[in-house]
């Protein structure tokens, strides 16, 4: 049991019958009336964000949660597979607990958060940044680099990505999972 003065970014808790991550939070104390907590909360069995105010000293049900890494194998109609790279194990996780599944790559390694009580996988994390190759794109032309403008590139999962014009094909390029943004180009 915790109270919202021990609330803090990545924290599991047990609300509604359902368990949440706290993606953001800020402490409020306005000048007139009692403190406040204003979250923004993630449910890790739909992938819902809620916001939601916390009255100070309002206690809060901590789930205890472990990370694991794990390695991607691949999809098949059972879900997706992922191997635990210390004891080799094998889990089959579905659609809704892979987020950005378009960004899945043979070998990469991930974070499952398991529910340390009753051994449950909840979600599973890829890394913040990804480096992928594009397989196809229209071809740069020499001198695109003044402006920004941005054109569809394929990588090497399948997702379609936005690249600036002078980005090739065969080129690897850095990549924000949450977003699916370009960051930079990656040299070879």
């Amino acid at each position: 049991m915790a109270t919202t003065s021990d609330i803090r970014k990545g924290m599991c808790i047990d609300f509604n019958n359902d368990i949440f991550t706290i993606i953001e939070f800020q402490h409020v104390k306005p000048g007139k009336g009692a403190a406040f907590v204003r979250t923004k909360i993630k449910s890790l069995t739909s992938g819902k964000v809620l916001d939601n105010t916390f009255s100070a000293g309002h206690k809060v049900d901590e789930v205890r949660v472990e990370r694991r890494k794990f390695q991607y194998l691949y999809s098949d109609d059972m879900g997706y597979h992922f191997m635990n790279n210390e004891t080799y194990e094998q889990v089959a996780l579905s659609d809704n607990i892979v987020e950005h599944a378009h960004f899945l790559k043979e070998g990469m390694e991930v974070d499952v958060i398991y529910h340390a009580d009753r051994e449950v996988p909840l979600t599973m994390e890829m890394p913040q940044y990804i480096i992928l190759e594009v397989t196809y794109t229209e071809p740069g032309v020499k001198g695109d680099t003044a402006t920004n403008t941005l054109k569809p590139a394929t990588v090497e999962t399948g997702a379609e990505v936005r690249v600036p014009l002078f980005i090739n094909q065969g080129d690897k390029v850095k990549i924000e999972v949450e977003t699916g943004a370009y960051m930079e180009r990656v040299k070879q």
